[in-house]
């Protein structure tokens, strides 16, 4: 038990300015998630049981395309985020925080790349 009063707890432990801004974050890409998520369900839905070609034909189209690598980017985005937050809360040590954060950025940034290229790949035709 401790006789600090909370605001002494509090104080020395950084600001808490950017919070709001992180929440917001969070919110806008999942929404966005959410909206680009859909879009490609239906997209898919409506191609049916299309076969390989009909299906690259489909993300060759600009529209197409164009929303695929936005909804690469924005899942990535907002899985970093959102891992933020729960290495924040349960990963005891600012060193270790540290490195857990910079590993899960750079395996984000890995994976959007790779899906960014695949997506290109695909639309511009490069053969396999």
């Amino acid at each position: 038990m401790s006789l600090r009063s909370p605001l002494g707890r509090a104080l020395g432990h950084g600001s808490a300015k950017s919070g709001s801004s992180h929440w917001y974050a969070q919110r806008v890409t999942a929404v966005a998630l959410a909206l680009l998520g859909l879009w490609f369900v239906v997209s898919l839905a409506c191609l049916g049981n299309a076969s390989y070609e009909t299906i690259v034909a489909w993300l060759r189209s600009p529209a197409s395309s164009i929303m695929s690598v936005l909804f690469v980017l924005v899942a990535a985005w907002h899985a970093v985020i959102g891992l933020q937050v729960v290495v924040e809360d349960y990963v005891a040590g600012a060193n270790r925080r540290a490195g857990v954060m910079i590993a899960i950025k750079f395996a984000m940034a890995a994976a959007a790349v790779t899906g960014v290229l695949a997506v290109l790949r695909i639309a511009f035709g490069v053969a396999a």
